[in-house]
């Protein structure tokens, strides 16, 4: 009787090969050799789930970052429909976007909307694994299999047995590795590091990239074979630059939650503050929003968030986007947006005031601060008015 030494990964196993030769031999182990062989058994187990655990409880840490997608843009409800379309089959998905923009967020809701929902949904980025370990990651290594394997480990795809596995930067994957990345994808077959039995995994995969893949396909860097079989069903996540609706409702969604996490509390989001963000281009795009409003809550001592415009200027504008800066406008980081706005905004509450700056009536009271407050940032904007001095 033949008999073959590929065996699926998670499923219920009928013994160690030597228990399985005995038996077809028709000869039954004596109780030494039995107990030996369960006692193995049992540590490969336990083995096996120490590593999911692991993995999970890595989840756990790093997966509630977002309770949800926000937004409401017609560009984001087109990727949401798509997304709906997808999620309840098998078919790979390969997401592209933006650093940034989300991808792991789509990645998740096909995972939660599938029936795999209840199995691991289990996340590698192949760029953050440097690439003679990247193999060992993602198929894992038997003890010994190299220098510094003391250990037997279960790679990514043993434990998105039944779940999900979302490779993310997928374009990072050296050319020697995706073959075998294409062999799991095609046979659904892969060994150990270090190993000759074959496993088989039920995994379903959802890759992500920054890249254009088909660039690096005629550049030879990418197989034209794994393209072709991760681009069965692509989807492509939009820059917030082209979601500028959706900006007012991510800036009040991470200012609840960092306002909870750091126990402050903060009522409303000036205008001029709001405004600058919503016309800022966001090369870092959500990641980028989600830290300037952290800083921002850091910052904040009253209810209002104060955005600061004089910190360090580390905001870097990418390409130049005309939908959303005027033709004269020459400093495209966020900190010259925000100034830009808020001289804008003194300027128009002066004007309304014919350039009173305190009483009742004066520029400082429409704008909600004090008289000195509201001077020194004309100062500091350069904003004056020499004929009417004595209104200061």
């Amino acid at each position: 009787m033949e008999h073959s030494d590929a065996i699926e990964v998670g499923s219920e196993q009928p013994g160690t090969p030597l228990a399985v030769a005995l038996a077809e031999a028709g000869r039954t182990p004596s109780p030494v050799v039995e107990n030996a062989l369960t006692y193995r058994e049992m540590q490969e187990l336990k083995e096996q789930f120490s590593g999911e655990k692991a993995y999970l409880e890595d989840e756990i840490r790093t997966g509630t970052n977002f309770a949800q997608i926000i937004g409401n843009s017609v560009s984001l409800r087109r990727v949401l429909k798509e997304v709906e379309t997808v999620a309840p089959t098998d078919s790979t998905v390969l997401i592209y976007g933006e650093t940034g923009t989300g991808k792991e967020l789509i990645a998740r809701a096909i995972h939660d909307l599938n029936p795999r929902r209840s199995k691991p949904f289990v996340k590698l980025n192949c760029a953050a694994i440097p690439s003679g370990l990247l193999e060992s990651e993602l198929f894992g290594h038997e003890r010994g299999a190299f220098t510094g394997a003391i250990a037997q480990r279960i790679g990514r795809f043993e434990v998105a047995h039944g779940g999900t596995i979302f490779l993310d930067e997928i374009g990072e994957i050296p050319l020697e590795l995706q073959t075998k990345l294409l062999r799991v994808l095609q046979e659904r077959e892969f060994e150990r590091l270090g190993s000759s039995r074959t496993l088989r995994t039920d995994a379903r995969l959802i890759a992500a990239t920054n890249r254009d893949l088909e660039a690096m396909v005629s550049e030879q860097k990418f197989r034209s074979d794994l393209f072709y079989r991760l681009n069965v069903f692509p989807v492509l996540v939009p820059p917030l630059r082209e979601r500028q609706e959706d900006i007012p409702l991510l800036v009040r969604h991470f200012t609840r939650q960092f306002s909870r996490r750091m126990n402050k509390v903060i009522e409303t989001i000036p205008p001029a503050a709001m405004d600058a963000m919503c016309r800022y281009q966001w090369p870092g795009n959500i990641r980028e929003l989600q830290n300037v409003v952290e800083r921002a809550v850091i910052i904040s001592q009253g209810p209002a968030l104060s955005v600061d415009i004089t910190g360090p200027k580390v905001f870097k504008a990418g390409p130049r986007i005309e939908k959303y800066f005027p033709a004269k406008s020459t400093n495209h980081t966020l900190v010259g947006v925000l100034e830009e706005t808020e001289r804008q905004h003194i300027l128009g509450a002066l004007q309304q005031s014919n350039w009173v700056v305190a009483g009742p009536n004066g520029a400082a009271v429409r704008l909600g601060m004090k008289r000195s407050t509201l001077q020194k940032r004309m100062h500091r904007l350069s904003i004056s008015r020499c004929f009417k001095k004595s209104a200061l």
